[in-house]
């Protein structure tokens, strides 16, 4: 099935795994398409979710595709303090998950340089968000959806900020503590309950940059975010809800499998 809803191309396949197939074949056709035309390819790219990756480097090495033009910016980190990266060896490391799922599955001849695998640091945030710019921009932006309506680590506003959706779409790449329901929805998903252990800061790119991207793609892969993107969808755009700015961005897809939009549409 597949329905337009405020702007957003809303999409389903039969399975979780069929959703990580079709990331992996959208990333794909995006790198071969503008490896045929001699043209680089830049690509925000999520950590959450990661399963779309091993597909790819597998069609990358069969298919001997080359990212030596290929730029990955990552969405996010985590921060142990305010301007202090998650050590890159940590199991929750967003580095140690992009080295472990993608760049060590992927043979070395066809792999790009180290320096085009970008991850936001506090300190070089303006940097960050002038890099991208440089390259021309993002060919496609791809990401997932958070129980509370975040994209990347962009939280909602909070009861009582005076911020619009308008000031909220141009917030660059930034520091910023993680919302108690990231903090609980993350310890269930990755952390086997353990709340406490949740990093409380992260670094972000920003709405700007994601809503600059010329296609954006976010892949519900998981069955309580039927919840979140009805009002995704269905509200007005909100910065309490950061992914309903999306409907103003003209060339998204949300792509979900079957359980998760079951009854979305009824």
């Amino acid at each position: 099935m597949t329905k337009n809803v405020n702007g957003i191309t809303f999409q389903t396949v039969p399975t979780e795994w069929d959703v990580y197939f079709d990331m992996a074949l959208v990333m794909l056709e995006e790198i071969m398409k503008n490896n045929a035309a001699g043209k680089r390819t830049v690509m925000i790219v999520p950590v959450g979710p990661t399963n779309q990756y091993p597909i790819l480097a597998r069609m990358v090495n069969q298919l001997r595709v080359s990212l030596k033009d290929v730029w990955f910016f990552n969405m996010d980190e985590y921060l142990i303090t305010p301007d202090t990266c998650i050590d890159p060896g940590d199991k929750m490391s967003f580095h140690k998950r992009m080295e472990d799922e993608f760049y060590s599955r992927v043979d070395k001849d066809l792999l790009m340089p180290r320096e085009q695998r970008q991850f936001p640091e506090p300190g070089h945030e303006a940097e960050y968000d002038a890099l991208i710019e440089r390259l021309g921009g993002v060919d496609l932006c791809l990401g997932g959806l958070g129980i509370n309506g975040h994209i990347a680590f962009n939280e909602p506003a909070e009861e009582g900020d005076p911020i619009t959706a308008e000031e909220y779409a141009v917030l660059g790449t930034r520091v910023l503590p993680i919302s108690r329901e990231t903090q609980t929805i993350n310890a269930y998903g990755y952390q086997r309950g353990d709340l406490r252990g949740m990093p409380k800061w992260c670094i972000t790119v920003g709405m700007k940059q994601i809503l600059n991207a010329k296609k954006i793609y976010i892949a519900l892969n998981r069955d309580w975010q039927h919840g979140i993107v009805k009002h995704v969808l269905n509200d007005e755009p909100t910065p309490k809800i950061p992914a309903t700015l999306l409907q103003g961005h003209g060339n998204t897809v949300i792509c979900a499998y079957e359980s998760v939009a079951q009854g979305l549409f009824s």
